[in-house]
């Protein structure tokens, strides 16, 4: 014990703390399954990789603002046989923002868009890549409330610069003039440099209309498309389904205790 008494200062100062969480119980194992010194050394530097990996998983999960229960694993394919499983599988392998490339879903409200959009938000944070997850009128006021202490050029700088961006509800709301420069600017920059994933009620013939000055919407678009996937989901909304079997659900056991 005088041993691991001095070890764990040294630890501390190497950053390796994290050791100490599994160090006695990989002792016993060692002794137990008479471990040679490299395979000791291994398990131990093994834990503290897992523990990192796990810590930056973490920060990475909350940082992007993306629901840890929206997954593919949770999406139930059996409500809406249209949506073709094996593409949504295929894009969860991150292919496209190895290829920075864009993806669209386009559908009513309640299909399923936001879901498979987090969940591909999810599945690309697994794979260490850095998501930002946010309502496209969210993020442009985000954006725009920091010109009054000066820090709008810095959040541009995350958004421009994000591995995947998820733009919620595109052209939900309207947009101010700031707001659509921004836009802009945050679509310009990441053409062909980065990927963004889109979600929007709104007809794709429509989301040009987004900007009140055609040929920048023109433009905007023009990059937006190029090399994009765009997956349009029809059928009825997951949300009413759910409202309408509860709501059954209810009337029925009201009837029972009447």
């Amino acid at each position: 014990m005088n041993d691991l008494a001095q070890l764990k200062p040294k630890l501390v100062r190497l950053k390796l703390s994290g050791i100490l969480e599994t160090l006695e119980q990989r002792i016993e194992m060692a002794i137990e399954g008479k471990w040679d010194y490299t395979s000791f050394l291994l398990h131990l530097l093994t834990d503290e990789v897992d523990r990192r990996d796990n810590k930056q998983l973490s920060r990475r999960l909350v940082r992007s603002g993306l629901s840890p229960d929206k997954t593919i694993a949770s999406f139930d394919f059996s409500f809406n046989k249209k949506i073709h499983k094996p593409t949504i599988k295929e894009l969860a392998t991150c292919g496209f923002i190895e290829e920075h490339r864009n993806l669209f879903f386009v559908g009513q409200s309640g299909v399923g868009k936001s879901h498979l959009s987090q969940a591909l938000g999810n599945e690309a944070c697994l794979k260490n890549i850095d998501v930002l997850y946010r309502g496209t009128h969210d993020l442009l006021k985000w954006i725009n409330s920091g010109r009054a202490d000066g820090n709008a050029e810095r959040r541009l700088q995350i958004v421009r610069s994000i591995p995947l961006l998820i733009l919620d509800d595109f052209g939900l709301h309207p947009l101010n003039e700031i707001n659509q420069v921004d836009l802009y600017e945050i679509i310009s920059s990441r053409y062909e440099r980065r990927s963004t994933i889109i979600t929007s009620n709104r007809d794709f013939a429509e989301w040009p209309q987004v900007f009140s000055n055609p040929l920048m919407g023109s433009a905007a678009m023009d990059r937006l498309v190029h090399r994009a996937y765009k997956i349009t989901i029809e059928g009825e909304s997951y949300r009413m389904n759910s409202f309408l079997k509860t709501s059954k659900a209810l009337t029925t056991s009201s009837k029972d205790l009447s």
